[in-house]
């Protein structure tokens, strides 16, 4: 997989959560911050403010989608003066509601499209510390067409589910994070950085080589090779690469292939020796050492307490 779908399919753990809520003013809930999640807000129709717990309040309209990649607590409300309602849950629990109860008299105000993903902070790709508290994508035409087209599908998913939908809904939640991602990386968010995954996956040479490590992990690839791809030199390359990336060329893919073999032990009951192969180990001895240096248990051990899964499950090629 190239590196954003990479990036979710390590992190993301259980079933996203997702409502479409219909508010009638004078409307205002908090949303705690919940640890180990993320969590968005689309205004599909009307409009809102966000309350951050800290700064001033942001008026939202029509289209804008705020996204929360580290669980952090917020509000929203139809006026910053509005009072708010307090959740009595964890809004990602299964089985509980995500709103306090809304208003049902007199006419809607605004409707959000609202929901929220568990993450493993274990699992977690230096990608996803990189970013900031809250992303706010404003409404702007022309901009982000897929990503209006995933809200849009998903809203009408979600307001009348039809056969298969909880298929549906998890998929395009997982491609709203996809999309809210790859728009805020292709922005001009953070361009007046200086190093970083940002800057990264905006260089044509590094994010090659990057995608390159992702697609085949288990390629015995060479700085030399991947410079290459790059179209830079291998002293080039090398510093370019830790300078953006944050470790060495073969530092870091040592580091990918032993988080996808750790996926592949929590996601398949298959052997050992095959996830080795898979990742790039000739010799399952080899593996089982690099393994525990990076998470201090052996990949045995590793399976047997902090992943165990019906056997049965094949591994997926």
């Amino acid at each position: 997989m190239d590196v954003l779908s990479d990036v979710i399919a390590l992190m993301r753990t259980g079933s996203p959560r997702s409502a479409r809520v219909e508010w009638r003013a004078p409307w205002g809930q908090r949303f705690p911050s919940v640890p180990g999640s993320a969590g968005f807000q689309v205004i599909l129709r009307g409009a809102g403010w966000l309350i951050p717990p800290d700064g001033d309040p942001i008026a939202l309209s029509m289209g804008d989608v705020v996204f929360f990649p580290h669980g952090h607590g917020y509000a929203m409300a139809d006026s910053p003066s509005t009072p708010l309602a307090e959740p009595d849950c964890d809004p990602l629990d299964e089985g509980h509601g995500l709103f306090a109860d809304a208003p049902v008299d007199g006419p809607v105000s605004a409707v959000l499209l609202c929901g929220g993903y568990r993450l493993d902070p274990s699992r977690a790709h230096p990608i996803l510390r990189e970013l900031p508290d809250m992303i706010h994508l404003p409404a702007r035409l022309g901009l982000h067409s897929e990503l209006r087209a995933a809200v849009e599908a998903l809203g009408a998913e979600i307001q009348r589910p039809r056969l298969g939908a909880d298929t549906v809904v998890s998929s395009l939640l997982d491609l709203l994070l996809l999309y809210i991602l790859r728009a805020w990386f292709q922005g001009e968010h953070g361009h007046c950085s200086v190093g970083g995954w940002t800057d990264a996956l905006a260089d044509p040479g590094i994010s090659a080589a990057l995608d390159a490590i992702h697609r085949d992990p288990a390629h015995p690839w060479t700085v030399e090779e991947l410079g290459a791809r790059a179209g830079l030199s291998r002293a080039a390359f090398s510093r370019r690469f830790g300078a953006l990336v944050g470790r060495p060329p073969l530092t870091y893919i040592t580091w990918w292939r032993l988080a996808t073999a750790a996926r592949l032990m929590r996601e398949s009951d298959a052997p050992l020796g095959q996830i080795a192969a898979k990742v790039g180990y000739t010799s399952e001895f080899a593996f089982a050492n690099a393994f525990k240096r990076e998470y201090t248990v052996a990949p045995g051990k590793y399976r047997r307490e902090v992943c165990p899964l019906p056997t049965g499950e094949l591994l997926k090629t």
